[in-house]
């Protein structure tokens, strides 16, 4: 009675599938190969021959947009049962001809859907440009959890790469694994997270038989259309093929109802951890730098920077990219320069400071050196001045000036905003690290000094008075030119030591463009750039 009723769910949900399916893509399928194609192909995929060996089979990869974000991939899955717990090595021929970014075999182990237990792509030793044939080879462990193990070739934008006699082979636990994820070093999958896999396969079989039973219904329907068959012919075929599809669902769902009842003993044996054990797991919330190693599973969520780094391997490889990004705060002392010093100023020393908010970019100079380096951005600057003695800035006509204020101020205020885009030349003495025979170029982990300028334009001049009037507190606020220079214009500096730098600059520009005596702001504190 039971596989009568899911041959009828299996029929009629068939029916529904076809008549809302509104795919826009579908695998393909060259050989025992697959790749998936979608509507509108990025990459052409096909099988040649050998000119030489017509029995050799060549599978190629060729793009067909002038500029492809993305990658193509042609690649195959198979069960895992024979090589758990044992090191194997695929390997292949491929050959490459204008190859602009890179291209690589690539081969993962996973369980189910939820953790990849060892991966590599080749990523880090990439085939490029135009090569002849030559011999590739990833070598990967599988641990004994394993359930699927994945392979491959991919091209990375845009050429077109060529590749040929792929063997998977068992090798040595001693041979050295390649991946960026190594199987040997595995993390013990929680018990939740492991049932929970087990449920969701058995959802995707049943699935993945609707789908099957689908598309043979849909050629059940052509052929009744072009009269090929009767239409009690049409039903009972349909009925036919829905009960093979249901024993499929019966014996597939067998194998993993006794892999979830051996997953229960082995919990109650102690031999399988909860998910409260897993302590490489979570999230965790920075502000500043973070010198802890992140697991896996770990999510490292930095406010400071503004960045978001999923497990350790993540956050490598985007800090020691050719260009990184950085948030910039600087906050400090501010004043003028009159006639050459800053003594006797006319603005008090501990009231009067600067901010400074932006963000900038990092690029290395030299590939393989990490020394040299152009700091670019934006940054919004303020510059906050606060005169002596009861004074107050006045205009007359080109010429501004500090007088004397008739009514006793609480606080006088001079603000100038500015936008401006910094540049410096920046050393920076970080050593590069090497891990798995890849070196890493990091920034701001040193000493760095940088110098340079930054040039704009000034935004927003302001002037803020506060006194008492009558016992009522009263603020004053004047917007204008006050005769101001509308182009910022300066000389900086900075040294320090991972994100915290001394940081001193000096604008060119005078602050009053017409004045009589010159005066320039400058600026002393500490800045920080969080990478």
């Amino acid at each position: 009675m039971q596989k009568i009723i899911l041959i009828t769910v299996l029929f009629l949900s068939a029916i529904l599938i076809k008549a809302n399916a509104q795919e826009k893509g579908a695998y393909k399928d060259i050989l025992d190969w697959t790749y998936w194609q979608p509507v509108s192909p990025k990459y052409e995929m096909s099988l040649e021959k050998s000119s030489e060996l017509k029995e050799e089979n060549i599978l190629t990869i060729r793009s067909v947009k002038s500029k492809i974000n993305g990658f193509g991939t042609i690649m195959k899955t198979i069960k895992s049962d024979l090589y758990l717990g044992k090191t194997i090595k695929m390997s292949g021929y491929v050959r490459c001809e204008n190859v602009k970014s890179w291209s690589g075999l690539w081969m993962r182990v996973d369980y189910y859907d939820v953790a990849v237990f060892a991966f590599d792509n080749m990523r880090r030793r990439p085939i490029k440009g135009t090569k002849d044939w030559a011999k590739y080879e990833i070598v990967l462990h599988v641990p004994a959890e394993a359930t699927a193990i994945t392979y491959g070739i991919l091209l990375n934008e845009t050429g077109q790469v060529w590749f040929k006699n792929v063997v998977l082979e068992v090798v040595e636990d001693t041979v050295e694994e390649t991946g960026q994820i190594k199987g040997q070093d595995h993390k013990s999958i929680a018990f939740e997270t492991r049932a929970k896999a087990i449920g969701n396969e058995i959802k995707s079989i049943t699935s993945s038989e609707k789908n099957a039973l689908k598309k043979e219904i849909e050629q059940i329907d052509k052929d009744l259309d072009n009269k090929v068959i009767t239409e009690e012919q049409a039903d009972d075929l349909k009925l036919k093929k829905a009960a093979v599809h249901a024993a499929n669902i019966d014996s597939k769902v067998s194998v993993q109802e006794e892999k979830l009842n051996q997953l229960v003993q082995d919990k109650v044996d102690g031999k399988v951890q909860d998910a409260k054990d897993n302590k490489r797991g979570g999230r965790m919330v920075i502000f500043g730098t973070n010198s802890e190693e992140l697991g896996p599973n770990q999510t490292e969520i930095n406010i400071s920077s503004m960045k978001v780094y999923n497990g350790q391997e993540d956050k490598e490889e985007r800090q020691s990219k050719r260009t990184t990004s950085q948030f910039v705060f600087a906050a400090g002392l501010n004043n003028v320069i009159t006639d050459g010093e800053v003594k006797d100023s006319d603005f008090r020393y501990l009231g009067s400071h600067f901010y400074e908010i932006g963000v900038s970019y990092n690029s290395r100079l030299f590939n393989n050196s990490n020394l040299l380096h152009a700091k670019y951005g934006l940054s919004v600057m303020y510059n906050n001045l606060r005169p002596t003695n009861n004074r107050s800035f006045e205009v007359n006509g080109n010429q501004t000036s500090l007088t004397l204020n008739p009514i006793e101020l609480n606080d006088s205020r001079f603000r100038n905003v500015s936008l401006v885009f910094p540049l410096h030349l920046e050393f920076d003495f970080t050593k590069p690290e090497v891990k798995n025979d890849k070196t890493y170029f990091k920034s701001h982990q040193s000493v760095r000094v940088g110098l340079g300028g930054y040039a704009g334009i000034n935004v927003k001049t302001k002037q803020i008075l506060q006194y008492e009037n009558s016992d009522l507190k009263s603020t004053e606020k004047t917007k204008g030119d006050f005769n101001t220079s509308d182009f910022v214009y300066g000389l900086s500096t900075y040294i320090g030591y991972k994100a915290t730098s001394l940081y001193l600059k000096y604008d060119l520009n005078p602050l009053f463009e017409d004045n009589t005596v010159k005066q320039n702001n400058v600026s002393l504190g500490l800045r920080f750039d969080f990478n």
